[in-house]
Parts: C-alpha cells; sequence; structure tokens
C-alpha cells in the first residue's frame, strides 16, 4: 500500500487530502479531512453506451449517522434510510459543478459516491466534499477539464464580515450562505440563501470565494500533476459540417420556422422534415445523423439571431419579461392559495398552516433541527405534455423547492409573532422555463393570501446567457428553448430591497465576474417590475386567517411551571386536550401553543393552563367543587390542579361535627382564600349566606377567615383524627 498525503490552506483551516489508503479497485479515491470532518471521494468510469443520447452521470452523497456517532432514534429501524432533501440536495451541488467540464459527447457511465466517514460539530462536509472529487476526476484516467474547488462564503450580521467556510455555529447568525464553484479561470456554479444581501455585496462575496479557491488549486496543482495518470483519448463527435450546410440549403426555410415554432410551444414538423431528407441521401446517412442535424442547426439559428439580430426566438427584446398573470384565492378549503403564470410557466402554490407540533423533525449525523417552514416543489409529465414517472419526487423536484424555500426563509416571520408550521407547496401546472422562480413569485402570493404576514414579499426571475468568443449578452426571463441553446441559467430571488437566494448553472467551462455582475443588474430590473405585478393583485397579507385555518394562542409560563403543565407521565395535558378539544404543545422556552379551529375550546384550554400556574392570592374567591370529604373538612377544587382544605370550623357560623352534613362529593360550593401556608398548602372559608350577608354590610372590605378558635391546617382541634393531613392535588412533572 502507496499512501500519498498533502495538504492546501482553505480558509485559514489546513484540508489535507490523502491517496491509496482505501478503495483500490476504484478508478480513482481520494481521503479529504477538514478539522475532524472526514469524506472519502470514489470515481468510476464504466462502459460506454453511445445510444443513450445523454451523459450517464451519477453523483450521490452518503451522511451516515454513524459519522457523528449517533444511532438512528427509531426503535424498529437502526439502518439509515432514505437520503435527507439536504444530503440530495449536496449531491446536486457537487453534479453541478462538475458536469460542464467532461467533454461534449461523452457517454461513459460515470459513478462518483461521496461517503461521509466523520463528522464535527463545526465544518460541514460538502466543500472538502467538493475538493475530494476534484482530486478524484483530476487523478483518475476520465477526461475532464479540471481542476476544481468550492467554499462557502458567510457574511457576519453584525460587523458584515465575510467568512470563508463558516462552522455551523457561524451560520447561525450569517446573513450570507453563499457556494462558489470555481477552475482556476472562472466560476463554474453558484447557489446562495441571503437575508437581502445587496447586489454589490454579493459580488464581493463572489470575488472573494473565486480568489480562495483559485489560490487552493495553485497549491492543489503540484499534488496532481505528481500523482496524475495519463487521460484517455477522446474525441468528442462532432456533426459533419458538409451535412449541416446540406441540411441547412435543403430544408430552405424550415429551420427559422422551426425554431419560432418552439419557441412558442407549436408543433413543427421535424419528423416529416427528416423523413424528405432521409429519402434523399438515405445511402449516406441514418435517420438519427439527419434529426441530430436539425437539433444543431435550430440551436445555431436561434443563437444567431439573438447575438446578431437583437431578436429572441419568440420576438421579445434581451431584456423584456413574457406576460405575466397572478390570481389569489382560487381554492375555497385551503388556507391560502396563489397562482403565477409568466408566459407559458404556470405555478399554482397552496399554503397550509398548522400547530407548532406539526414542524418537520430532521435527523442527521450532527444532530436533530426543526423546522417550520416547509416548501415542496411537483413537477408532474403533463406540465411539458409528456408521459412520465409518477412517484417520489425526483432530484430536480428537491432542489427548485429548496430554492424557492431559501428565497422567502429570510421573510417568514418568527415562531413568536406567527406560531405556525407553514407548509407551501408548489403544483407546476405548466412548465416553459423558470419554475422554480415562478414558484417563488406563487409562494408570495399564497402566503400572503393566507395572512402570513411576511416581513417583504419576494419575487425571482431566470437569466440567460450567449457567449460566442468576447462578445456575450445577458437574457431577461429565458423560456425553455433558450435554455437548452445557452449558456446559463441565473435563478436570483429577492425582495426590493437585497437578494434572498440565487443559483447558477453553466454549460460552458465558466463565467467573467464581469458577466455576473451584469445579470445581477438586469435581475434586479427584472425582480422589481414582476414585484410590482404581483402586489397589484394583493398589495398585503390578509389581517385575518381563513376560517379553515386552525387559531393559535401563545401562553407563556415560567419554565419551573412546565412540569405542572404536562403532569406526571403527560396526565395532566392530555386531561387538557381531550376535555377541551384543543390541541397544546409546550416547548423548553415555556411557550405553550394553544390550537384549534374552535374559539371556544382554545379559550377554555388557554384558562385551564393559565389558572394551572397562576398565583393564587389571600382573599381570592372561587366557586369550587367538592373532591373529596373527610369528617374533618372538604376538599375543594378551586383551580385545575389546585385544592384547598375546607375545614368543618370553615363551614359556617355554626358548629359542624361532621363535613358529611353540609356537603356531598360534586357540590359547587363558593369559597375564599383564609390561608395559605410555607408549602403551599390552601385553606379555604366557605361563603354561607350568612357570611355573604356580613360581606356586604361591610361593603364589600371582607370578614373574619373563620370563628376564634377553630381549627386550621390539620384540623385544628380535630386534627387529630386519621386521615386528617392535607394533601395537595397539584400535579408533579
Amino acid at each position: 500500500m502507496s499512501i500519498h498525503k498533502t495538504s492546501i490552506d482553505l480558509g485559514g483551516k489546513s484540508l489535507e487530502l490523502e491517496i491509496g489508503r482505501f478503495a483500490q479497485q476504484a478508478t480513482s479515491a481520494v481521503l479529504v479531512r477538514y478539522g475532524e470532518t472526514v469524506v472519502h471521494a470514489t470515481v468510476v468510469m464504466g462502459r460506454e453506451n453511445p445510444e443513450l443520447g445523454y451523459f450517464p452521470l451519477q453523483v450521490e452523497y452518503q451522511e451516515k449517522l454513524y459519522a457523528g456517532g449517533k444511532i438512528k432514534g427509531s426503535r424498529w429501524v437502526k439502518r439509515d434510510g432514505r437520503p435527507s432533501d439536504e444530503v440530495v440536495l449536496k449531491a446536486r451541488i457537487i453534479d453541478r459543478s462538475i458536469r460542464p467540464l467532461f467533454p461534449e459527447g461523452l457517454t461513459n457511465e460515470i459513478q462518483i459516491i461521496v461517503t461521509i466517514l466523520s463528522a464535527d460539530d463545526e465544518n460541514d462536509a460538502d466543500m472538502p466534499a467538493m475538493f475530494a472529487v476534484s482530486s478524484a476526476l483530476s487523478l483518475s484516467k476520465i477526461p475532464w477539464n479540471g481542476p476544481i474547488g468550492a467554499v462557502r462564503v458567510g457574511m457576519d450580521h453584525e460587523t458584515k464580515e465575510l467568512i470563508i467556510n463558516p462552522t455551523y455555529q457561524q451560520r447561525e447568525t450569517s446573513d450570507l450562505d453563499l457556494i462558489v464553484s470555481a477552475s482556476n479561470e472562472a466560476v463554474v456554479m453558484v447557489e446562495a440563501g441571503a437575508n437581502e444581501v445587496s447586489e454589490a455585496d454579493m459580488l464581493g462575496a463572489f470575488t472573494t470565494a473565486e480568489k480562495t479557491v483559485q489560490t487552493a488549486l495553485k497549491e492543489l496543482s503540484g499534488f496532481i500533476k505528481e500523482h496524475a495518470v495519463k487521460k484517455i483519448d477522446y474525441t468528442p463527435a462532432v456533426i459533419d459540417e458538409k451535412l449541416l450546410a446540406r441540411v441547412k440549403t435543403d430544408s430552405g426555410t424550415q429551420i427559422k420556422d422551426f425554431v419560432k415554432a418552439s419557441a412558442h410551444l407549436e408543433p413543427f414538423a421535424k419528423n416529416d422534415l427528416v423523413e424528405e431528407l432521409y429519402t434523399k441521401y438515405k445511402e449516406e446517412i441514418t435517420k438519427k445523423d439527419l434529426s441530430g442535424a436539425i437539433d444543431e442547426l435550430m440551436k445555431k439559428e436561434s443563437r444567431r439571431q439573438t447575438l446578431e439580430d437583437g431578436l429572441r426566438p419568440d420576438g421579445r427584446k434581451v431584456d423584456e419579461i413574457r406576460p405575466i398573470n397572478c390570481e389569489v384565492g382560487l381554492l375555497p378549503r385551503t388556507h391560502g392559495s396563489g397562482m403565477f403564470q409568466r408566459g407559458s410557466t404556470q405555478a399554482l402554490t397552496i399554503t397550509t398552516l398548522g400547530s407548532p407540533s406539526l414542524n418537520q423533525l430532521i435527523e442527521s449525523m450532527v444532530g436533530e433541527e426543526e423546522k417550520r417552514y416547509i416548501h415542496h416543489y411537483y413537477m408532474p409529465p403533463f406540465t411539458v405534455g409528456e408521459t412520465g414517472r409518477m412517484g417520489w419526487p425526483s432530484r430536480r423536484e428537491i432542489g427548485h423547492g429548496a430554492l424557492a424555500e431559501r428565497a422567502l426563509f429570510p421573510m417568514i416571520p418568527s415562531e413568536a409573532d406567527f406560531p405556525y408550521t407553514i407548509q407551501v407547496v408548489s403544483e407546476l401546472m405548466s412548465s416553459n422555463g423558470s419554475t422554480s422562480m415562478a414558484s417563488v413569485c406563487g409562494s408570495t402570493l399564497s402566503l400572503m393570501d393566507a395572512g402570513v404576514p411576511i416581513k417583504k414579499p419576494v419575487s425571482g426571475i431566470a437569466m440567460g446567457l450567449l457567449k460566442e468568443g468576447d462578445k456575450y449578452l445577458v437574457l431577461t426571463d429565458i423560456q425553455g428553448l433558450e435554455d437548452h441553446t445557452g449558456d446559463m441559467d441565473f435563478k436570483v430571488a429577492g425582495t426590493k430591497d437585497g437578494i434572498t437566494a440565487m443559483q447558477m448553472d453553466i454549460k460552458i467551462s465558466g463565467i467573467p465576474l464581469e458577466v455576473l455582475a451584469k445579470a445581477l443588474e438586469q435581475a434586479k430590473v427584472a425582480r422589481l417590475a414582476i414585484l410590482d405585478k404581483m402586489l397589484a393583485v394583493i398589495p398585503e397579507p390578509r389581517k385575518e386567517l381563513s376560517k379553515y385555518a386552525p387559531k393559535i394562542v401563545t401562553v407563556s409560563i415560567p419554565v419551573e411551571k412546565i412540569g405542572e403543565i404536562i403532569g406526571p407521565g403527560g396526565k395532566v395535558i392530555k386531561a387538557i386536550i381531550a376535555e377541551t378539544g384543543a390541541e397544546v404543545n409546550v416547548n423548553d422556552e415555556g411557550q405553550v401553543f394553544i390550537s384549534s379551529t374552535d374559539d371556544e375550546a382554545i379559550a377554555k384550554a388557554s384558562k385551564w393552563i393559565t389558572d394551572l400556574v397562576r398565583t393564587i392570592e389571600m382573599g381570592e374567591e372561587f366557586e369550587g367543587k367538592v373532591v373529596r370529604i373527610e369528617s374533618y373538612g372538604a376538599f375543594v377544587n378551586i383551580l385545575p390542579g389546585r385544592d384547598g382544605l375546607l375545614h368543618v370550623s370553615n363551614m359556617g357560623m355554626e358548629y359542624v361535627r361532621d363535613a358529611n352534613s353540609v356537603v356531598k362529593m360534586g357540590d359547587v360550593v363558593k369559597v375564599r382564600v383564609a390561608e395559605i401556608d410555607p408549602q403551599g398548602k390552601i385553606g379555604l372559608t366557605m361563603l354561607t349566606p350568612e357570611q355573604e350577608a356580613q360581606k356586604k354590610a361591610q361593603g364589600g372590605s371582607g370578614f373574619s377567615a373563620r370563628p376564634q378558635g377553630r381549627g386550621g391546617f390539620g384540623g385544628g382541634d380535630r386534627g387529630g383524627r386519621s386521615g386528617g393531613g392535607f394533601r395537595p392535588r397539584q400535579p408533579r412533572y
């Protein structure tokens, strides 16, 4: 076994790389350590399959609970389950970063498996994983135009200082969560969530990230050069230029017509043209090659029209947005709904509100967390006029849903201001480019329709790019054809005051920062224009929730009183829920959330809880139920879980020998607090009609707690009776 190691500086921390220890049968394998986080990445190249028509790249990212020293919490299942959405997103970030650097036309099966072997409580494994994968590809025989690296950039909320690869703790108070993948020449992938960060600050973060990555790659280059193996010879398949010229000549104006029809989602007779040309020179070329030639000519014509004529395939200017239509309140029984349509892209988004008990619990190698704002995205096959698989959401659907979730997250009110679990679901109805940004806009409409007091409305737009040599054009609001034929898909979402989310994918080897600056500037103008259209339909969140949404009241109690609300084995809280019909949840901070669609149930539960923890004062009067009778007195329930002793000496103006002669079980009696001893035991006095009269004669100023000389706690002159001790019914945790 021959093991080789190196280390580089990444954001002030050492990133250690090692080859030769594990997975000798893989095409390439690299072990990376960053702090006490350890990542293993393998690359395997399989057979070539030219019939596929696409590049079969597979990236798997595995987070095992053992990496953080944890065992799965389920009693029945201990094996790690299907990947969480966050794990899928990390796999997508790696995929989107490396994919553009493979040669066009490659059809070999390539599988990349990233396994997190150790996870500390500070360093996320995703950025070290990017270096591990990039190094493994660079050291392998696989043709790939790397290496690349990636860093996460945070921004301190107070100082606005940029932080490279912030720890989990630093990320909690950061205004920015930016991931930038870059090569030695340019940026290749961007992913970001932000709290209204300005375009200028975002560009500054881009620059810092790119410089950090390129410095690290310079340190890494010697190690890669020393241990890399010879790449396999690969010549990308190129369509014969003579064939393209013949098809272009023989098709006449049909290619231009096809481009125009495709831009408007109209049918065009491509198959007819293939058949027509095939009859002319079927001895020379196959139908598949003819179809490929037509596709290539359509791509070239689409790009030519825009770059040379300044005319986009659907007739728009480069910075023009497609027609927009917005609606809210479409669905009668949902808590909120909004429809956003831009051109032929249409998203229907539904908001559902629930109690805090419905927060999503996420179990990972670094611990557990709860999510109270959740966005899901679904794009069925009919949205593009096709049939296809239905079932679990695809990685693309998970990614688009997460992007829309990040865009709205900074604008979601705190739990203290709006104590609801919020689930937003975007149902795509039609797709022709930028469905994720349509989901952002639809989510804003839906949330405001539901009465969620979002801090500010959010809109989003997708920007495109056409680049030929030094000439380039940034396109606003790209649709499907432009996404397919263009060089960049750059999505930007935000409020009127700043960016909240971003995502960039490219099809070329890199994007200069000046292009990103132009795209951000153009995107801001478009976002604000879209926002105006949305606010014309619903200018602010509704003041009232839907009558079908649960109402939630928050009661704050002292932390030391939580046990009294819950009771032994949950007895008290279960009784509250059973008797009131309201749902009750208590958090560790002493906040009690009471929810129901019935206002009366909320009021009843709220009073019950308030009474449980309130301080009883001397002289307070109650109407209580007799819950236990002894000869020396009766125990009266004056508040939930709070009983007081009504001694026989306090049952009236006359002498009472046995409490049973005055009260019966279940009787409701009016009593007054006459005594509270240091242990909290309560002594009561019955308010008889005579005493009420005495009280009235004294102007309500009070009366003697009991006749002089009568007994107190423990029975006074009768306290020696068996069983006469005071037993509070107050629940204990």
